[in-house]
């Protein structure tokens, strides 16, 4: 049995009140470990093409209000 297998066990376990706070802090770890692969994605220069396609879209005039 894997980890992810076992945690699934355990988190099927749960009453319904251990399961909405599991839920609100893997909501956090997620969100919190996307910003950090941001980040990390943005020191290492791997959205620096991205960023200037937008930048050139943008004084191209090819930009609208969202």
């Amino acid at each position: 049995m894997t980890k992810v297998e076992k945690l699934e066990e355990e988190i099927k376990k749960l009453s319904r009140s251990e399961l909405a706070a599991f839920r609100e802090w893997f909501r956090a770890h997620d969100s919190d470990e996307w910003d950090r692969q941001i980040e990390e994605d943005i020191l290492a220069g791997k959205l620096d093409k991205l960023a200037d396609e937008a930048i050139a879209e943008y004084k191209a005039g090819r930009a609208r209000e969202l």
